[in-house]
């Protein structure tokens, strides 16, 4: 059915889609790697960026990351196609872990890959990563150090000769977190809704620098802290189960379960929240993009209204409120 009247106590409108008023989105402090892969040619380049920033695992202690955008040869140290890629870890992440998370995301993902090369694309490095001893080392004693487009390269001879990647990589600091969820109702079918909103939210943030989509261009499982399960059976076989998975579904905010919990928070007439989660190298990059992003939104049929997740400001340290985005 239609909504009808606004869903927020406190609303303003861009384009005729509402926006929560108090909402805001509660940031953390994280740090990334950003570089950019060239491939070959288009199609193992994208393999290759795809493979190296999925799955999103931050949640679990390992990394997360995006493809900033796309690069034509002329924008690249070697002439060829490249990706501008980030991978991020929490900001209290020990030295070695990060290095040892990031390295296996380099290797297992662009390595493979053959005539892949790596170049350091950190504009503001906190730390420096060295790549020898977490990638270099592949190469079982043959690595080399060699000057390569201007550039101090790493080369690991591999049996499609050969995988290149700069011998330091600059790590950021940032801001991670960042999102917004989008409410849907029931006017065209929800895969229509999410198609578009797929597909115009990857080209958007392909066209913001210096922040990315960490869950691709739209999320489909906002999650929360804890877990209600792990608490009532706190000390038992089945809590354990329930803790061991992290951050569970956010039943609050869940449409099909509207009519089954007593707490529901999604509106009547809401049929799915879709969620984006940004990153960017500082606080500015995420409020550019959460901002574009609410644009795109606007021109959506279907997409009602945007709001923004948060932990009741306990746990993040960036609130980005929507009030304060710039919008018009």
């Amino acid at each position: 059915m239609p909504v009808n009247g606004p869903l927020f106590e406190n609303s303003f409108y861009v384009d005729g889609l509402e926006v929560n008023g108090d909402a805001f989105s509660e940031c953390f402090g994280g740090k990334y790697v950003r570089f950019i892969i060239t491939a070959y040619d288009e199609n193992m380049l994208r393999f290759a960026a795809e493979r190296t920033v999925a799955p999103p695992e931050t949640v679990i202690g390992r990394p997360e990351g995006g493809i900033e955008c796309y690069l034509l040869p002329d924008e690249t140290p070697d002439g060829r196609p490249g990706a501008l890629v980030q991978l991020w870890m929490g900001k209290d992440t020990p030295k070695d872990q990060f290095e040892r998370e990031i390295s296996y995301k380099l290797r297992q993902g662009a390595l493979v890959v053959p005539g892949i090369e790596i170049y350091n694309a950190c504009e503001a490095p906190r730390e420096l990563y060295d790549t020898m001893e977490t990638v270099g080392y592949c190469a079982d004693g043959f690595q080399e150090v060699v000057d390569r487009n201007e550039r101090r390269m790493i080369k690991v001879p591999i049996m499609v000769p050969d995988f290149y990647i700069e011998e330091v990589l600059g790590v950021g600091h940032g801001v991670s977190g960042g999102n917004l969820w989008s409410f849907v109702d029931d006017s065209r079918p929800v895969a229509e809704v999410m198609s578009e909103l797929w597909d115009e939210t990857r080209h958007t943030m392909g066209n913001t620098p210096k922040a990315i989509a960490s869950f691709g261009p739209i999320c489909s499982a906002g999650s929360k802290v804890g877990s209600i399960m792990a608490d009532e059976f706190a000390g038992t076989p089945e809590g354990d189960a329930y803790k061991v998975l992290g951050p569970s579904t956010n039943e609050r905010w869940c449409p099909s379960l509207k009519d089954k919990i007593d707490n529901s928070l999604v509106p009547d007439g809401i049929v799915s929240i879709p969620e984006i989660v940004i990153n960017g190298v500082d606080e500015d990059a995420v409020k550019d993009a959460m901002r574009k992003i609410i644009y795109t939104v606007a021109n959506i049929d279907g997409i009602v209204a945007v709001n923004a997740g948060d932990y009741g400001g306990k746990l993040g340290k960036y609130p980005i409120y929507l009030k304060d985005l710039g919008l018009n």
